[in-house]
């Protein structure tokens, strides 16, 4: 069977993009087990309120969901298990140190198949206050109106 080539989304983050500012984009691999590839090819994965902490020289991914599989019985491991994220331990490191001093949080973004491996996308985000909020989504607000007024115009000159 030939290897599948190219990205496939699973799942995103959209949630992210509202909560915070992404600073920095990472990829890595995560240690999966069982029956929970066969999930998420069902994409049977939920990314919101999920978070990654570096302990011991190592990435965890915390709080992702990743549902049982379906045909699956006694090899169904935990959904909200912690897993393991795989990086170099250099690129761990500068993480870790921007973390404890600039105050950032790492969060996922995407979950991806690429070349038929699962990855997840990860960011390097800074919190948003609610005026942040506020002024990014009159700001997306004001755009759409741009857009439906130069799509209306358009229109009319037909």
């Amino acid at each position: 069977m030939p290897k599948e080539k190219g990205i496939k989304i699973i799942a995103e983050n959209k949630k992210v993009y509202h909560d915070y500012f992404i600073e920095d984009r990472y990829e890595c691999g995560i240690v999966l087990s069982g029956t929970e590839v066969k999930s998420l090819r069902a994409g049977k994965v939920n990314l919101r309120d999920s978070y990654v902490t570096v302990k011991g020289g190592e990435m965890f991914l915390l709080g992702v969901n990743i549902s049982p599989y379906d045909h699956g019985n006694r090899f169904n491991l935990d959904p909200m298990r912690t897993r393991k994220l795989l990086m170099h331990k250099k690129e761990i490191i500068k993480l870790y140190s921007k973390i404890k001093l600039d105050g950032l949080t790492l969060v996922p973004t995407k979950c991806y198949f690429k070349d038929s491996k699962v990855k997840f996308e990860i960011g390097l985000a800074r919190g948003k206050k609610n005026y942040d909020k506020r002024d990014s989504e009159a700001s997306k607000q004001a755009k759409r109106e741009i857009d439906r007024a130069i799509k209306s115009n358009n229109r009319e000159r037909r």
